[in-house]
């Protein structure tokens, strides 16, 4: 008796694809390709996906959720110290951001033209970030841990900090001390808000 192989479900095949357009970028990658990674027919993704754009999208979608970063992110800053909230939502930015959402192959829908709809998706989840962080500072203001400043200006230099750890280790491979870029950079805001 030969047991029949079960055919890849959306899931399957979107893992396939997430990671070859991440790899090689849209317009390097076949509706083929993907059927032969996923071992999958045409049809099938067809049936799924409509398309190959509609593929592209719901890879890139699946693939480009900043949302658990955002909460866990949400539950450190709520901290009543200011001043730990603020070192835990620093290591917590270093040690978690998910680099896998910024795979510059999920941007790509045709040689060096960015895919609007990704750059868009990721762009409000990180005005969520920036929202958590604004709130962290105006906090601070209101406790009297921080001197009384734009809490949105004060948030853009924390993460302008933390974005160029972030892109440093990611877009060039740097290994890095996360931890002790996390107390610098913390220590750092910390003595520039103090009142």
């Amino acid at each position: 008796m030969q047991v029949q192989k079960s055919k890849p479900g959306p899931s399957e095949i979107l893992a396939v694809a997430a990671r070859l357009f991440a790899e090689r970028g849209y317009s390097n990658v076949s509706i083929r390709d993907v059927c032969k990674e996923a071992r999958t027919s045409a049809p099938m993704i067809y049936y799924y996906f409509k398309d190959k754009k509609g593929l592209f999208r719901a890879a890139v979608s699946d693939k480009l959720s900043l949302r658990q970063f955002i909460s866990v992110l949400r539950e450190t800053s709520t901290a009543k110290d200011v001043p730990k909230a603020v070192s835990s939502f620093c290591n917590i930015y270093l040690r978690s951001f998910p680099e896998a959402a910024f795979d510059p192959g999920l941007y790509m829908r045709e040689t060096a033209k960015l895919d609007n709809r990704s750059a868009e998706v990721v762009s409000r989840q990180l005005d969520e970030v920036q929202t958590i962080a604004t709130n962290l500072v105006r906090r601070g203001m209101a406790s009297g841990d921080f001197r009384k400043v734009d809490p949105a200006e004060a948030a853009d230099c924390l993460i302008g900090m933390l974005n160029h750890v972030v892109f440093q280790k990611i877009h060039f491979s740097r290994s890095l001390d996360i931890e002790g870029k996390g107390e610098a950079i913390t220590s750092f805001f910390l003595n520039a808000m103090r009142p």
